[in-house]
């Protein structure tokens, strides 16, 4: 009997999970039926009536999550978690413990997120900058017009909590249409007046993906001239970036997994080579350099924007951290997504 030839064993780098969502996850408890929701707001609402209702704990919950993603060659990840008058910082704490549980393995930057609004929810904010001393790393915002109704005040907010820490920003941006164009640019004029070039984030940024839009190549120059990272996460029927687009204007993209099988969506595993995969779908990738672009997007790309140089120049096979894959090439390994056969970090195997 011939025998059928050995597997080719490709190594990575590590992947980066640039925009997650791991203290509202049901990873590892019990399925969650989900509410119809239209809109943002009921979206939310949503959420809020879901997280009262958990039977594990943000630290269980967010472990399983953390875990599973760790396994499957996640070895850093920016994860937003919820701050509010209601849930205080107890999301924050839970997430953080859960992350410990996994240092040094997994790498975990931690937004305060205001999921709530900031001005809409009166005390949110000293609750955020509380929350920089509690676990969190960045400051996190959300759409200043389409929660807050307030453009100004919001963003006044956020980079004053920012500037006070010496913190960099993560900023959820749903809005879409010209408004949502107009908010980017703003967010861009105060990143340069504040000397963060490189140092604020905005996920979603679905206005950046509307090629209708009158003003979007502007837009698109002025997120490149401040340096700020668009977070994608190809999640359902979402708008996607014209990658090619963005590479022309020099915006750089990360990828996320957003919500996993939370409140939001009943999708998710935490695996970036998955998430790889559909970003590559959904942004149409036929060739090699299409897929290889996309590797990139959810690993080095990452790596540099979380500021972890294993990660973001990684050395080849030899290195320390990698990943091994039954794969010929990156491009195959996009499309075909097995999990990885080896995840190791600084030379060591990792268990999870």
């Amino acid at each position: 009997m011939t025998e059928l030839p050995h597997p080719t064993t490709l190594a990575t780098p590590g992947f980066v999970d640039g925009h997650i969502h791991p203290d509202k996850t049901t990873w590892g408890g019990p399925w969650l039926s989900r509410k119809p929701a239209a809109t943002l707001a009921e979206l939310i609402a949503n959420d809020r009536a879901t997280q009262h209702d958990f039977a594990l704990s943000v630290e269980d919950r967010a472990y399983a999550l953390l875990s599973n993603a760790l396994r499957n060659g996640t070895l850093a990840m920016r994860a937003h978690v919820d701050v509010s008058t209601e849930l205080g910082l107890r999301n924050i704490e839970g997430v953080r413990a859960a992350a410990e549980r996994l240092a040094p393995h997994l790498t975990v930057q931690i937004v305060a997120f205001p999921q709530f609004g900031v001005l809409t929810d009166p005390g949110t904010a000293d609750l955020m900058s509380a929350a920089l001393t509690a676990g969190a790393d960045l400051v996190g915002g959300i759409d200043p017009i389409g929660v807050e109704n307030d453009l100004h005040g919001h963003l006044d907010t956020i980079f004053g909590i920012a500037d006070r820490a010496g913190r960099d920003l993560d900023i959820h941006l749903h809005d879409g249409g010209e408004g949502g164009l107009a908010e980017i640019r703003e967010i861009a004029a105060r990143t340069i007046a504040s000397g963060r070039q490189e140092r604020v984030t905005i996920g979603h940024a679905f206005a950046l993906c509307d090629a209708s839009l009158p003003s979007l190549g502007e837009t698109l120059d002025r997120v490149a001239e401040a340096g700020i990272w668009i977070a994608t996460c190809a999640l359902g029927a979402d708008p996607v970036p014209d990658l090619d687009r963005f590479e022309r204007h020099g915006v750089r993209v990360v990828a996320g997994s957003d919500g996993v099988r939370d409140s939001w969506s009943p999708f998710g595993n935490g695996s970036m080579i998955d998430r790889a995969h559909l970003l590559a779908y959904r942004t149409g990738a036929l060739t090699d350099a299409d897929l290889e672009r996309v590797f990139r997007i959810a690993t080095t790309a990452g790596g540099t924007m979380l500021g972890i140089p294993e990660l973001a120049a990684w050395g080849g096979a030899e290195g320390g951290t990698r990943l091994e894959f039954p794969a010929e090439s990156i491009a195959q390994l996009v499309v075909d997504r097995p999990a990885p056969t080896r995840v190791l970090r600084d030379g060591g195997e990792v268990l999870a």
